[in-house]
């Protein structure tokens, strides 16, 4: 279950980025003792206790007008605007700063649920430090280390404990999709040519949507909610500057949808944001749907398409299950393919297959092509079955999972997707040791 946002905030090199590695196990984000290396927001996935939240990593809140500051501060403000709840970084050597109590101060102002946490408490001869800290006006400090993971599971004790629980998406005959990509794509307007009505503001400017907008419809007799996902919330030169403040958004709405529309601007080349972004949609395991809007002012001629669906698939090898559709949101062209390919991709993420038919499918591809040796020994799938829907996710039983490449499971999803009809969803497989 996804418990929501936690944003990490703080004054430069008090730890922030050491203490968001080691809450998410991975070095994520760069982490060097010259301040202000963390420019923009970081976003990875902790798991505590069979419960899971996102974490954000901001860059450190400076007061004076450093290069970058003012750009660092507008990134950490819209963290603060979206997370549920605040880990405040302190410096456990350093004590009380001014600067510490200015951004408390700012804090208070959000009114979100505040953990100061006090980094760099690596011996026990410094908790004594740790009571400076409760002049922040807190009732509780948590000392850590984020370097050697001293005192991570307190905070994590209590961010469960507080984080509020999502409402859980309800039942429904409906296909809720999000739109979601980059600034200035087209979401809005591609949201306006499915609904047939002005319903989202459209501009020119990007960020122009500032919330994500659940639109319920019915088409051919089928119900649908569409997510158009959202920009920021505050008006202002610095907000609007701000590249990179789709992400939190795009995460939400995929988090409440079933298929993902990944939109590109045919007319400009794809950028790392693309990817980062549809990287979420492959996280949360949903269904994807590549979409190539403004089809309609590009110039083309009879391999123009070809070519840019190549273009997508070296770009995206990710995704190479999820098909390409070329529209326009401005004229409307070729938009009934886009729930033509919607409605496909929903029913192959939702498909079962016989266990019987997916047993001799992995038979015969294990008969065909022998798996390698690979950490002392060849593995061997006894049995196979199929244990959930959305996505399909698949359990092999097998004599030892360490002996499984990537490449020969890569091989075993590639015969799945042959003999089963898979286009646009993720498949999950899972290894299991078959107990004598």
């Amino acid at each position: 279950m996804n418990r929501g946002i936690v944003a990490i905030v703080g004054r430069p090199n008090v730890g922030k980025s050491s203490l968001f590695n080691r809450l998410i196990q991975n070095k994520l984000a760069i982490t060097d003792d010259q301040p202000g290396i963390t420019r923009d927001r970081l976003y990875g996935k902790c798991e505590w206790l069979d419960q899971e939240f996102h974490i954000i990593d901001t860059g450190g809140i400076e007061l004076k007008n450093l290069p970058f500051m003012e750009e660092i501060r507008a990134q950490a403000s819209l963290a603060i605007d979206e997370a549920d709840v605040i880990l405040f970084v302190v410096d456990g050597r350093v004590g009380v700063t001014n600067q510490d109590m200015d951004i408390m101060n700012l804090l208070y102002k959000s009114k979100k649920p505040i953990i100061v946490v006090a980094n760099k408490i690596d011996n026990v001869d410094l908790l004594v430090n740790v009571y400076e800290f409760y002049n922040l006006g807190v009732e509780e400090v948590y000392p850590v280390s984020a370097l050697h993971g001293i005192g991570i599971g307190d905070v994590l004790d209590r961010l469960v404990q507080i984080l509020p629980y999502k409402k859980q998406k309800e039942a429904s005959d409906a296909i809720s999709f999000a739109i979601i990509g980059q600034p200035n794509v087209g979401k809005s307007s591609l949201t306006n040519a499915i609904l047939g009505t002005e319903r989202v503001i459209v501009s020119t400017i990007p960020g122009t949507t500032r919330d994500a907008i659940d639109t319920p419809f019915v088409r051919d007799g089928r119900n649908f909610i569409v997510i158009d996902t959202a920009g920021i919330r505050k008006q202002g030169k610095i907000y609007e500057n701000a590249e990179k403040y789709s992400v939190l958004r795009a995460l939400k709405a995929i988090e409440r949808s079933d298929v993902v529309l990944l939109v590109l601007d045919g007319t400009e080349p794809i950028e790392e944001q693309d990817k980062r972004i549809s990287g979420y949609a492959l996280e949360e395991n949903k269904a994807v749907v590549i979409i190539v809007n403004k089809w309609d002012i590009v110039e083309k001629d009879d391999k123009t398409m070809q070519k840019m669906t190549e273009k997508i698939r070296n770009h995206f090898l990710f995704l190479s299950f999820a098909p390409v559709i070329f529209v326009s949101a401005l004229t409307k062209q070729r938009i009934h393919l886009l729930f033509e390919a919607i409605l496909a991709v929903y029913e192959n993420y939702q498909r079962r297959v016989p266990t019987n038919v997916l047993n001799e499918i992995i038979m015969e591809a294990t008969l065909m092509n022998q798996a390698p040796d690979f950490n002392g020994g060849r593995i061997r799938i006894y049995y196979a079955t199929q244990v959930n829907t959305a996505p399909p996710t698949f359990v092999l039983f097998v004599n030892n999972p360490g002996f499984m490449h990537f490449s020969y499971q890569r091989y075993i999803e590639n015969k799945l997707r042959e003999a089963f009809i898979f286009e646009g969803t993720p498949i999950k497989i899972i290894l299991r040791k078959r107990e004598d």
